[in-house]
């Protein structure tokens, strides 16, 4: 059992939920090629390009300075997150990706256990230092799931799942106890 405080255990759940978050994103973003990761499913809808774009584009305004400016920065063009400018490569747009997730990485590094409590504001609406990490784990939880659906969608009967495959929960469930009674008996 471990000895961390409720606030430290929370804030490492918090971070290991971000990080299955960007897993799971960027397992489906590696099953489809280039020309999938613009393609949405009809017009008007959004592409993985655009929902990665979007992400990136939200956790940096909102970790950006968290604990001391608002969340929603002055420099974001939110509208624009949804739209493909001409620069938009799958390799600058995933370099945006990368750099928002350090912000974050960053940004959760320097909480203390004191700070789950703490007032942020996004566009100056309060919010505890908890609620605003709640908030943005759900948001971004969508998201991902928005680019899971999409990349098997597009992916066709190339998709190699990113959970138990179908047909395969009893084994799963006999090898997880097979694993965690050796871990006990250790």
């Amino acid at each position: 059992m471990s000895s961390d405080s409720l606030p430290r255990a929370y804030l490492n759940e918090i971070r290991s939920g971000f990080d299955q978050v960007k897993s799971q994103t960027e397992e489906a973003l590696a099953q489809i090629d280039d020309e999938k990761f613009f393609m949405p499913l009809r017009d008007g809808d959004n592409s993985a390009a655009i929902i990665v774009k979007h992400m990136a584009g939200n956790l940096r305004s909102r970790f950006l300075d968290f604990l001391t400016s608002d969340g929603e920065k002055p420099d974001r063009r939110r509208d624009t997150e949804f739209e493909l400018e001409g620069d938009d490569s799958r390799q600058s747009l995933m370099r945006r990706w990368e750099d928002s997730w350090t912000i974050l990485a960053q940004a959760l590094d320097q909480l203390g256990d004191g700070d789950l409590l703490r007032t942020v504001t996004v566009r100056d609406q309060p919010h505890s230092v908890l609620e605003a990490l709640q908030r943005q784990l759900m948001h971004h939880s969508s998201h991902a799931g928005q680019v899971v659906f999409l990349a098997k969608h597009l992916n066709g009967g190339r998709w190699r799942t990113l959970s138990i495959p179908k047909g395969q929960s009893e084994e799963f469930n006999a090898e997880m106890r097979r694993r965690f009674a050796q871990a006990g008996q250790g």
